[in-house]
C-alpha cells in the first residue's frame, strides 16, 4: 500500500488552499459584515471544492473502489506524518477563525466555528481514503486532525488567544536518493512534502504572554526523525537502517506582533509565521546531542 505519496500530496493541497484565505484585521464597526461573510463562504467553498476535485482526479480516479475500511498506519514514519496532520488542522482552524473575524463574526464564535471547520475540511480526504482500495482511512490521522483543531480551540477558551503555535521547518537530506520510486521525493520542492526525514514540527511558545519577555522572541520545542528510508522500523532494519527520533529546544522569532496597513503583507506575515525560521537550537537523540546556531 503506497499511502505515503498520497498523504504528502494531501498536505500540499490543503496548505495551498490555506494560502488563499484572506487573513485581514477586523474592522472597527463590530457589526457582522454580510458581504464579507458571503465572500468568505463562496470563495472558500469554491476553492475547497476545486481542491477535492483535483485531489480525486490525481490520486483516486485510477484506484479501485472498496467498501469503507480503516488502515492502521500509526507505526509508520515515527509518527512525523501525524504531526503534519496536527499542524494542518490547527492552521486551518486559525485561518478560518481569522477570516470569519474579518467578516466581524464575534471572536468566540469565530474560534469555535474555525476549529470545527479545521477538522471538517480534512474529513472528506479520510473518507475518500476509506473507499479507495489503495489506501484506507486512518484513525490516527483523524485523531491528529481533531487534536490540532482542539489545540487551537482550547487555547481560545483558556486564554482567549493563541499562545502556543505549531510551526514547520525543513532541511534537505540524502535519503530521497535511496528510494528510486520517488517515495521520498525527486528533487525540490517535492522533497519538502515527501521526505519526512527533513521535516521538523515545532511548538512555539509566546513567552511574553506568561511573563516579561521580548515580544518578538519565543521558546520553541521541536520533534522530527531521521534515517527513515522506509515507513516502518522493521523495513528499515531489514535494509540496514536504524530510524530514530530527534527532539529540539531552541528560540523562535514571532512575526505575529508585526502590524502593517497592507492587507497583502499582513497575509504574507501570517503565512510565514507558520514556519520556524533558522535560529539556535539544541538537538537531542539516542545518537547523541548537539547544538546548531542555525537549526532549520
Amino acid at each position: 500500500m503506497n499511502r505515503v505519496k498520497k498523504m504528502k500530496a494531501t498536505n500540499f493541497f490543503v496548505l495551498a488552499w490555506l494560502s488563499l484565505l484572506p487573513v485581514y484585521a477586523q474592522d472597527s464597526t463590530n457589526i457582522l459584515n454580510q458581504k464579507r461573510l458571503h465572500t468568505v463562504l463562496i470563495a472558500g467553498g469554491a476553492a475547497y471544492t476545486a481542491t477535492l476535485i483535483g485531489l480525486n482526479n490525481l490520486w483516486y480516479s485510477q484506484s479501485e473502489k472498496q467498501s469503507f475500511r480503516f488502515f492502521n498506519d500509526n507505526d509508520e514514519w515515527k509518527q512525523v506524518d501525524k504531526m503534519g496532520h496536527f499542524f494542518t488542522a490547527f492552521h486551518f482552524s486559525s485561518a478560518t477563525s481569522a477570516t470569519l473575524q474579518w467578516a466581524n463574526v464575534e471572536k468566540r464564535k469565530a474560534d469555535l466555528w474555525g476549529s470545527v471547520t479545521g477538522f471538517l475540511i480534512l474529513l472528506p480526504i479520510e473518507i475518500m481514503d476509506g473507499f479507495s482500495a489503495d489506501y484506507g482511512a486512518s484513525g490516527g490521522d483523524l485523531l491528529a486532525n481533531a487534536a490540532g483543531s482542539a489545540f487551537f480551540l482550547g487555547q481560545s477558551l483558556i486564554w482567549k488567544e493563541t499562545r502556543i503555535q505549531p510551526k514547520f521547518s525543513f532541511q534537505r537530506t540524502g535519503y530521497p536518493a535511496l528510494r528510486t520510486d520517488g517515495t521520498l521525493g525527486e528533487g525540490m520542492p517535492s522533497e519538502i512534502i515527501k521526505d519526512y526525514n527533513g521535516q521538523t514540527y515545532w511548538l512555539s511558545v509566546d513567552l511574553d504572554k506568561f511573563f516579561h519577555f521580548p515580544k518578538w522572541l519565543n521558546l520553541a520545542v521541536g520533534y522530527g526523525a531521521n534515517e527513515m528510508v522506509y515507513a516502518c522500523d522493521h523495513e528499515n532494519q531489514a535494509a540496514g537502517y536504524n530510524a530514530f527520533r530527534q527532539y529540539y529546544v531552541g528560540i523562535d522569532f514571532d512575526l505575529s506582533h508585526i502590524r502593517t496597513k497592507s492587507k497583502a503583507l499582513n497575509t504574507a506575515l501570517f503565512l510565514v509565521n507558520m514556519i520556524r525560521l533558522p535560529a539556535p537550537a539544541f538537538q537531542f537523540s539516542k545518537n547523541g546531542n548537539s547544538f546548531q546556531m542555525f537549526q532549520f
